[in-house]
């Protein structure tokens, strides 16, 4: 369940720079702050950075209350779980489309977005255009907003950020 929350909006959030008003990204990296709430009304939060390059590449280094690496390069996903010695690769249903998502994005009110990917509605807003928040309901009525701040965009990042190498003494899981 975790995975497919995490994989979803990662495909959304790569997909959705931008349109219209911010069409023209092509790299995103932000500090991130994810709050889940679930039907119970109990909310965790996890807390990160994530960066995005082009249409095909993404890495959510999740910081709190864990330490977790998740890379995406196109349809394919590697979860790295330091604290457990261990690396899950994983090919998605999917493939991360940012051009088809950027053109569906519509604006409902000044810097407010939707869209909908996958039988899930999406809103986002934006300050000083720049993506500030997302907020979604995810298929099993979880509430989650992932904020951004120190937002940087359209600056180079090395393509060597996306690729893994595991650790020898790793265990490897392919799903």
């Amino acid at each position: 369940m975790f995975y497919k929350l995490i994989f979803g909006f990662m495909v959304f959030l790569s997909g959705n720079l931008w349109a219209n008003e911010l069409e023209n990204i092509k790299t995103f990296e932000a500090d991130f702050e994810q709050s889940i709430i679930n039907s119970s009304n109990k909310e965790i939060k996890y807390a990160g950075k994530v960066f995005i390059k082009d249409s095909s590449k993404v890495l959510w280094k999740y910081e709190t209350p864990i330490v977790k690496n998740v890379y995406i390069i196109r349809d394919f996903a590697i979860v790295d779980e330091p604290e457990l010695e261990q690396a899950i690769f994983t090919s998605l249903n999917k493939e991360i489309n940012i051009l088809k998502l950027v053109r569906t994005a519509k604006e409902i009110k000044t810097d407010v977005y939707t869209t909908i990917m996958y039988d899930v509605q999406y809103t986002i807003n934006i300050k000083q255009k720049k993506i500030d928040s997302i907020q979604y309901q995810d298929e099993l009525e979880n509430k989650v907003t992932i904020s951004f701040t120190n937002v940087v965009q359209n600056q180079n990042i090395d393509d060597a950020l996306f690729k893994f190498k595991a650790p020898k003494g790793y265990d490897i899981i392919r799903k």
